[in-house]
């Protein structure tokens, strides 16, 4: 890595490296869980999301922005739950125009199903580390998070791309 940096400090590309690393571990760990039960890592992220939402569903657009993707895409991620029985769409009370996104009493019970293997799997990940260890970890990695959306948004104003935010 010292050639790649012409000799300058290789700290940051190394974090860089542990965290795309680490990420990739639990990546796999989440994926192998949620495709043994039929449903790909950002279906299983929308499906936990509308666990959480408000009973009347959340917009598709509002998941989009939760999730970081496009509009189209959680349309896609829905029709899957959808015709899985996992989530329905629902007429917007407040808007007659708009369908919100809920999830049904089987998407429930699906999520359910799928928290206690996962907290025994996240329980093995963080084996070894202490309570602050793990709080200071989460700490870092938003951190990270918002760095790259602050970078993100200011490449898009310079170059005039529209990046996702």
């Amino acid at each position: 890595m010292a050639q790649f940096t012409a000799g300058q400090d290789t700290l940051a590309l190394e974090g860089a490296a542990a965290v795309r690393g680490a990420f990739h571990a639990i990546e796999r760990l989440r994926a192998r869980g949620a495709e043994g039960r039929g449903l790909s890592a950002g279906a299983l992220d929308l499906l936990i999301r509308l666990s959480a939402a408000p009973d009347d569903g959340l917009s598709i657009g509002k998941l989009a922005q939760a999730v970081g993707v496009s509009s189209r895409n959680v349309t896609g991620l829905v029709d899957t739950l959808e015709r899985d029985g996992l989530a329905e769409r629902v007429p917007d009370r407040r808007d007659r125009r708009s369908v919100l996104a809920r999830i049904t009493p089987a998407g429930l019970d699906w999520v359910e199903s799928f928290r206690r293997p996962t907290q025994v799997a996240m329980a093995a990940v963080f084996r070894g580390f202490t309570p602050a260890e793990t709080a200071q970890l989460r700490h870092l990695c938003l951190r990270l998070v918002e760095n790259q959306r602050q970078l993100d948004q200011h490449l898009s104003q310079t170059d005039g791309t529209n990046a996702q935010p």
